[in-house]
């Protein structure tokens, strides 16, 4: 079948337009450079990001570039400004993520000031809440003109570029939002699923090619992961002899602790390893392995989950699991493997009893399937290695309960650089903000009559017509509460500049909701009583700010 484009006639295009685009494409391809430089840290640097800097003069040439080394070593920014010497003055800066400059310690932004840099583009925010924005903050401050993808650059080439900066900082994306390591699932099978053959016998599955890309993955980790059964078939050494990276800690989960008392993990010479299991296992054995200078850590009850939160809690950032397919199964289940690396060799083994990748997950339909996200196809060698994630990357973009109605009660908060204040529990920080902190008010009745009620909550609840007047009836409420109690009005006069949000998970009208999906009246409401004290009420009535 032949087709016929017809007279081909040239799209009208605007001049500013195609400037603009291009203008987008080259940052971006800048932004992207940075991130590039910033991966070659990845197992370094940890638990910090990955940072790079690429430093262009206004007349787009590169001047100077710089990546974050290693833990303790100085900043890209500094390594950029260094490098770009003189031609950072008036220079732009792009940088895969904003500075993580913390505990008085503000050598990235002070470099970038110093060296005289006019411009910054950021890939994305820092994701820890407590340092998100506090670069940028500094540096508008300071007269740079800071410009964030997707905030002030919008186009589809700065939404590829953000995403590549996300990808580079996957690792720490996820262990903020999650509280679990970035978990990595590594296995090679061969091409009718199996990771080894009935007899057990696994060496090698994959090629020479894919071996030397795991020692790779292996050098970007902080552990490795196997259990028991790998341990007693294989008896891995789990290095990272071939990868340029660190060395990881091997970690052995095993739930009796049946392990050989001889084994190549015991050998602690290099590099530690950590035995969990369950506790009370074994204690000789426990012993025996303590003497060899092997660290054993018992749980209640083991599982992937509470494992891994504990690494998390001993700051551990990515940990790689190289485990068979009954532990596999279990992490998946758990819900703490993040992302899956397959190496498939072009090979068959058969075997009705060999063993796959994955054992049991409960699933009896194809539809239950999990589906991986962002796939990625490569060649290695003989073999093909697919790799995707088993769950998207998390928005760490604080969510704003009812942002628009938000912002019009307060409009000196702002969508990117407001801080979030959550209170729930009258335990909490900001509990006092709770309509059920014990703080008594006098409020009239019904007659008219003042009568004492032991909180906010003792007093709203007594109205008969709650249902239609809840919002008023609340604002009195909490105005009484906040004007007779010096230290409460204080507080809420503190805040300030923040967004305030009632951390019910399940009220859904007057909290936030679990995932910000509620209508946080208690906390609108709060931040129009702030407005109010503060002599900033909004142009609009409280009626039509908080209408239901």
């Amino acid at each position: 079948m032949a087709f016929s484009l017809g007279t081909y006639r040239p799209p009208i295009l605007c001049t500013a337009a195609i400037n603009n685009n291009t203008n987008h494409s080259l940052e971006a391809s800048y932004i992207r450079r940075a991130a590039e430089l910033a991966d070659k840290s990845a197992g370094f640097s940890s638990p910090h990001p990955n940072f790079g800097c690429v430093i262009t003069t206004a007349q787009g040439k590169v001047a100077g570039e710089g990546y974050l080394y290693a833990q303790g070593t100085k900043p890209a920014e500094v390594m950029a400004v260094e490098a770009a010497g003189a031609g950072s003055r008036f220079a732009t800066a792009y940088l895969n993520m904003e500075p993580g400059d913390c505990h008085g310690d503000h050598s990235a932004v002070s470099a970038l000031v110093q060296a005289g840099i006019s411009r910054v583009v950021v890939g994305m925010r820092h994701p820890l809440q407590h340092l998100r924005g506090n670069s940028i903050r500094a540096l508008r401050s300071q007269g740079v003109q800071v410009d964030v993808l997707g905030e002030d650059l919008k186009s589809k080439a700065s939404e590829e570029a953000q995403k590549t900066c996300l990808l580079v900082n996957a690792p720490i994306i996820c262990r903020a939002a999650s509280q679990v390591p970035f978990s990595v699932l590594k296995y090679a099978m061969t091409l009718d699923g199996k990771i080894a053959a009935s007899s057990g016998h696994a060496a090698w599955i994959s090629s020479k090619m894919s071996r030397n890309r795991v020692f790779e993955l292996r050098g970007r980790s902080d552990a490795i992961i196997v259990g028991g059964n790998t341990v007693r078939k294989d008896n891995p050494r789990l290095t990272a002899r071939h990868g340029g990276g660190h060395m990881p800690v091997r970690i052995v989960m095993t739930q009796t602790l049946n392990l050989p008392e001889e084994a190549n993990l015991w050998d602690v010479s290099d590099v530690s390893t950590i035995v969990v299991t369950q506790r009370g296992a074994r204690r000789s054995f426990q012993k025996l392995l303590a003497s060899k200078g092997v660290e054993v850590v018992e749980f209640d009850i083991l599982n992937p989950r509470d494992v891994m939160e504990y690494f998390h809690d001993r700051g551990y950032l990515s940990i790689l699991w190289e485990c068979g397919g009954t532990l596999a199964a279990s992490a998946i289940s758990a819900g703490v493997i993040h992302k899956v690396f397959a190496f498939v060799a072009p090979k068959i083994i058969g075997g009705k009893n060999a063993p796959s990748p994955v054992a049991e997950l409960g699933m009896v339909e194809m539809s239950q399937a999990l589906d991986l996200l962002d796939v990625c196809y490569e060649q290695v060698g003989p073999d093909m290695l697919i790799s995707g994630f088993l769950q998207p990357l998390p928005d760490v973009t604080p969510v704003i309960p009812s942002v628009d109605e938000t912002f019009a009660i307060d409009p000196t908060v702002t969508p990117h650089e407001s801080s979030i204040i959550f209170f729930y529990k009258t335990w909490d920080p900001y509990g006092a903000f709770s309509n059920f902190s014990p703080h008594p008010i006098q409020m009239p009745d019904k007659n008219g009559d003042y009568a004492t009620w032991s909180s906010v909550e003792h007093y709203y609840q007594v109205r008969s017509d709650w249902d239609t007047v809840k919002i008023d009836v609340m604002y009195r409420a909490l105005k009484c509460k906040f004007s007779i109690y010096p230290h409460l009005n204080s507080m809420l006069l503190s805040t300030a500049g923040s967004v305030l949000v009632e951390a019910s998970p399940h009220d859904l009208f007057w909290g936030g909701g679990r995932d910000g999906e509620g209508l946080n009246y208690l906390g609108r409401l709060l931040m129009q009583l702030r407005s109010e004290f503060l002599g900033e009420s909004s142009t609009s009535s409280e009626s039509s700010c908080l209408a239901v």
